[in-house]
């Protein structure tokens, strides 16, 4: 099974959304944060788990309870995640990243 590495931008998106979360209800940062780590275990045991995307070698997960998606892809030494984006708030803008 390989790793996870996370981009440290999806990292700051990640944080951002659970601060964000937070301040709505007290917890539901912490409940984003454990449907995240969820999916990302369902990644690592299964990577082509998600959906193809349209770029390179990328797949989407939707998160269920969140308006999120985990975007990866799998290399030969780990599964890189790339992005935690909101699914409706504009589209595509991680698409400048790195992808490598």
């Amino acid at each position: 099974m390989k790793s996870i590495v996370i981009h440290s931008e999806a990292k700051r998106e990640l944080d951002k959304a659970m601060e964000y979360y937070e301040k709505q209800k007290r917890g539901l940062g912490l409940d984003l944060l454990s449907e995240i780590e969820q999916v990302l275990e369902k990644i690592k045991i299964n990577p082509n788990l998600g959906k193809s995307y349209t770029i390179k070698s990328l797949r989407y997960c939707v998160i269920r309870r969140f308006p999120y998606l985990i975007f990866y892809t799998e290399l030969e030494a780990f599964i890189w995640v790339v992005a935690i984006a909101h699914g409706k708030r504009r589209p595509n803008y991680w698409q400048k990243r790195n992808l490598e």
